[in-house]
C-alpha cells in the first residue's frame, strides 16, 4: 500500500489551498476570550518586544521557495501559548512560563538549532532561558509585585498542560501548529481553528498527568491528520535545504565578520537580511554571497539520491512533529485516537514510516549584484 502521504508533494502542499487573509488579534480571541489584565506588563517588556522580529516559521518568511500567506512572529506565539494556558488552567505562575518558553530564540528561530547541529531535537536554543530572566531587572521587579518567584515561571517543562513530549498535546504545540497550518498552505480557516479548538478540554492521560484531548472522536481525527499535513511539510527535503542552507549562511557570515552572535541576539530578522543584502561583493565573501543568494531567490529544488555537482545539498534527520490525541469516547474512556480510529493509526504510521528521497539539492547561484 501507497504511503499515506506519498501524494503530499511540496508544490502540492503548498498550492492545494486558496490564498485568505487572517487576523491575530481574531485568532488570538478564539484561544482565550477573556484576555488576563496581569498578562499586559509582562508582554511589554523589552525582552518580550524583542520576540516580534523573529518568525515563528524559521526563516522561511525570506526565501521565494516558500510562498506563506502572512508574517507571524514569536512573540505573537509566545502570546498564544499564554491564552491556551490561561484559559484551561486560570493559573498565573503556568500562564507566565509559557509566556516566557521561546524568551532565548535567535533570529530565525530553530535555524539556530540546524547550524549547531541539532536538527533531530531542535532544542539547543532553550539552554539559556533561565540566565536570561534571572538576569532582567524589569521582569524581577514585576514578578516582585506579584509575589511570584522566578523557579516559578523559568521552566514550563513542568507544566504539562504547557509543554510535554511528542506526540502528546500541549499549549505549546496546540499554539505553533494553528498559525503554521494557516501560514504555511492555508490549511486551517478561522471557522475550523473554532470549532477545533471548542473541542479541547483537559483530560487525564495514561500516566495519570494532565494533558490536552478532545471529547469527539471525529474532530480529534481530523485534528491528528491536520497536524500530520503541516509536520509533513517540516520534514520534507525542501524544508531540511532551507534550514540548514540558512543556518550555513548564518555561520559563514559570523565567520567572515559580516554578522555576529550577539547580532543574532539583538536584531530582528529585517535588520539581519538588510545588513546580508547589503553586503559587497569581493572574494573573500564569494562562497557567503553566493549560497545567501541561493536562499533568497530559490523556487525549487531536486530530489535525488545523491549529491549534485555545484549544488547545495542536504541528506539528514530532522525532529517529526506529530499528534497522536487524547479523545474521551461516548462510554467516557479516555484513548488514544490511534487507539479507536483506523484511519489515524495509518496517518500516523504512514507518518513516522514517510522518507523523502536521500538528498534534496538546489544548484548555487552564480555571483552577481543582488
Amino acid at each position: 500500500m501507497e504511503n499515506y502521504f506519498e501524494k503530499y508533494t511540496w508544490d502540492f502542499m503548498l498550492n492545494r489551498n486558496p490564498m485568505c487573509s487572517y487576523n491575530i488579534p481574531a485568532y488570538h480571541k478564539i484561544l482565550c476570550k477573556d484576555k488576563p489584565d496581569f498578562l499586559d506588563k509582562y508582554i511589554a517588556l523589552p525582552l518580550m518586544q524583542r520576540l516580534k522580529g523573529i518568525g515563528l516559521l524559521c526563516g522561511t518568511d525570506w526565501t521565494s521557495l516558500y510562498h506563506n500567506r502572512f508574517y507571524y512572529s514569536r512573540l505573537n506565539h509566545s502570546i498564544g501559548v499564554a491564552l491556551i494556558i490561561w484559559n484551561f488552567t486560570r493559573d498565573k505562575k503556568q500562564t507566565l512560563a509559557g509566556l516566557f518558553h521561546d524568551i532565548s530564540t535567535p533570529v530565525f528561530s530553530h535555524v539556530s538549532d540546524f547550524r549547531k547541529g541539532d536538527a533531530l531535537t531542535q532544542t539547543a536554543t532553550e539552554a539559556p532561558t533561565a540566565l536570561i530572566l534571572k538576569n532582567d531587572p524589569q521582569l524581577i521587579q514585576l514578578l516582585q509585585e506579584d509575589n511570584i518567584q522566578l523557579c516559578e515561571i523559568q521552566d514550563y517543562h513542568k507544566y504539562p498542560v504547557a509543554d510535554n513530549e511528542i506526540p502528546q498535546l500541549s499549549a505549546d504545540r496546540l499554539e505553533y501548529m494553528f498559525p503554521s497550518g494557516m501560514a504555511l498552505d492555508g490549511s486551517w480557516t478561522m471557522e475550523e481553528v473554532e470549532r477545533c479548538y471548542n473541542n479541547i478540554l483537559v483530560l487525564k492521560n495514561e500516566d495519570g498527568v494532565d494533558e490536552l484531548g478532545f471529547s469527539d472522536k471525529q474532530i480529534a481525527l481530523e485534528y491528528c491528520r491536520h497536524f500530520c499535513l503541516i509536520g509533513h511539510i517540516l520534514q520534507l527535503n525542501e524544508n531540511k535545504l532551507t534550514l540548514q542552507l540558512l543556518g550555513k549562511v548564518m555561520n559563514l557570515a559570523e565567520e567572515k565578520g559580516v554578522l555576529s552572535e550577539k547580532d543574532f541576539m539583538t536584531l530582528s530578522e529585517s535588520q539581519i537580511i538588510h545588513k546580508l543584502d547589503s553586503m559587497e561583493e569581493n572574494q573573500d565573501l564569494r562562497e557567503l554571497q553566493s549560497l545567501y543568494k541561493t536562499f533568497r531567490t530559490m523556487k525549487k529544488i531536486e530530489h535525488t539520491d545523491k549529491p549534485l555537482q555545484n549544488h547545495f545539498c542536504v541528506n539528514l534527520k530532522v525532529k517529526q512533529r506529530y499528534i497522536n490525541p487524547l479523545v474521551k469516547t461516548d462510554n467516557g474512556k479516555v484513548q488514544r485516537i490511534t487507539e479507536v480510529s483506523e484511519e489515524a493509526r495509518r496517518i500516523v504510521k504512514d507518518f513516522l514510516l514517510f522518507q523523502d528521497t536521500e538528498y534534496g539539492c538546489v544548484p548555487l547561484a552564480e555571483m552577481s549584484c543582488f
